[in-house]
């Protein structure tokens, strides 16, 4: 899931290398911590958060696919 996610956020990004993922366990749920730069923010967000909530619906299918919960939170 973590692979997958770096993949998407790798391939919206300017500055790849910026990207960086935590993963947490929260009440019956994996919470994935996505942070990129700055200026790339607008990148994964999109136009009234339409990315983001396109990375968090894939995201929650693959991992609803594997038998688990996970969610996506983009950080500053």
């Amino acid at each position: 899931m973590k692979e997958l996610l770096k993949y998407i956020a790798d391939n919206l990004v300017d500055k790849p290398d910026a990207v960086s993922i935590s993963e947490r366990d929260g009440e019956n749920e994996t919470i994935y911590e996505l942070r990129v730069a700055p200026g790339d923010m607008g990148k994964v967000i999109g136009r009234g958060g339409r990315i983001a909530k396109d990375i968090r619906t894939v995201i929650r299918a693959a991992g609803t696919r594997r038998g688990e919960r996970a969610t996506v939170d983009i950080l500053d």
